[in-house]
């Protein structure tokens, strides 16, 4: 039986993501990109609630909202305040950063 060497392409991820996506600029693109940093940023607020031994309803008391906030928050289902991610991680005793990138140079406005 005679096999065929077959010779396998290989892609990179952002490849993929270009292909299947949206190329970097793109809108659907640009969503996507948006809702995974969300997405991650609830599986933070989850590990480090569970951290700190803390429940949905006792976090949310630190915060001021109700634990179905804090769930919501952990599964990304809402849109969600600077102010209020700020106080999640402010009870969380968890320092925050955010990096602000400029795409362009040019800002237009409206006259």
């Amino acid at each position: 039986m005679a096999t065929k060497n077959k010779k396998l392409e290989i892609f990179t991820f952002d490849q993929i993501k270009d292909e299947f996506i949206g190329e970097i600029g793109t809108d659907r693109r640009t969503q996507y990109e948006q809702e995974l940093q969300l997405e991650i940023m609830g599986e933070m607020i989850r590990k480090v609630r569970l951290e700190r031994n803390l429940t949905q309803e006792e976090l949310g008391k630190l915060v001021g909202v109700q634990r179905a906030q804090i769930s919501k928050l952990e599964n990304n289902t809402t849109n969600v305040t600077m102010e209020t991610i700020l106080k999640v991680f402010g009870a969380l005793k968890a320092k925050v950063n955010f990096n602000v990138e400029l795409m362009n140079n040019k800002i237009q406005i409206a006259r």
